[in-house]
């Protein structure tokens, strides 16, 4: 299914091509007619390289990756700063600075420079300073903002790129193929498409073609961040569920069951029946003369004759 429907793209002025004394040969299969000294642009072909290009921006985007915006061009500035914020991604409007990508650590630097100097300028810090030295900083600080503003938040070398007019960017195209890094382009019918990994042949001159396709790629990454959060949620519950089956669970004791009664030795243990024996000794010993006196005492009684007993002799000797 077509992110763009063909309508949109004729209204808008995609399919205008350069005129065609100034076309490049190599554009040539994306070229669908020439009218009146003007290549028109197979929109065929720019639907469905568009979908390819935003597939690849939003699987991209979706695994975490970054793409870089870039659009200098007078007519492209705006758009690609307005497009780029929207979606949160870095840019680059003003001249491309040599080294962005094959210098990234230099570069990275300067950002943190940037970064330093506005600090000193927040804090009142520059006040301590002489008056030239203050304004030194000062335009440095508008210096650096201007080329690096769009970039500052930048950690790493992105993971695509998005350019508009390769021709004028060519710089960046050299550096991202130095590296490796895989291009999406608006490509115009005046321009080289063969160092460009994803063609989007257009026209990148109308403010309304640019504003179109840079706002569907905007959409692509939004596309892919959104997707990024719902596998995100999803592998929250998972993980948590995880660390709870790795937490070491409690054993409940063990219950052993024995057919015959458990002695005191068995329970207690020798030792412990060993200090309670001594314990007891001496409550035993004082005990005992007293169970003696009881016992004597018992057998006085018995050995005394019981008053019947005794009284039954004389009563036969009175017969």
């Amino acid at each position: 299914m077509a992110v763009i429907s063909m309508k949109a793209l004729l209204e808008s002025g995609v399919h205008f091509g350069h005129r065609t004394n100034k076309w490049d040969p190599r554009m040539k299969p994306y070229i669908f007619t020439e009218r009146n000294g003007i290549h028109i642009i197979d929109l065929q072909q720019t639907s469905k390289l568009l979908s390819q290009a935003y597939n690849v921006i939003r699987d991209a985007v979706a695994n975490g990756g970054t793409v870089l915006f870039v659009g200098t061009k007078r007519q492209a500035q705006e758009t690609v700063a307005e497009e780029a914020a929207r979606c949160g991604m870095p840019y680059v409007t003003e001249r491309w600075m040599g080294g962005i990508l094959t210098n990234w650590s230099t570069m990275h630097d300067r950002i943190q420079e940037f970064e330093r100097l506005e600090k000193m300028r927040d804090t009142g810090e520059l006040a301590r300073l002489t008056k030239k030295e203050g304004l030194l900083i000062e335009r440095e600080i508008i210096r650096l903002s201007t080329r690096l503003s769009g970039i500052r938040t930048m950690k790493r070398r992105p993971d695509l790129l998005f350019i508009i007019d390769v021709g004028r960017e060519d710089s960046a195209v050299h550096e991202a193929n130095l590296l490796g890094i895989p291009i999406v382009a608006l490509v115009d019918t005046n321009c080289n498409p063969q160092n460009i990994d994803y063609v989007i042949p257009s026209n990148d001159d109308a403010i309304r073609a640019i504003k179109l396709l840079v706002a569907k790629v905007a959409d692509a990454v939004l596309e892919g961040k959104s997707m990024r959060k719902e596998e995100d949620t999803e592998a929250m519950p998972a993980e948590e569920t995880k660390g709870k089956s790795d937490r070491p669970s409690r054993k409940a004791p063990k219950v052993v069951e024995t057919e015959d009664e458990l002695g005191d030795t068995d329970l207690l243990g020798e030792a412990t029946l060993a200090k309670m024996s001594a314990s007891r000794a001496p409550v035993v010993a004082e005990a005992a003369p007293e169970a003696v006196k009881v016992e004597s005492a018992s057998e006085a009684v018995k050995e005394e004759p019981a008053p019947e007993a005794a009284a039954k002799p004389s009563e036969e000797a009175g017969e």
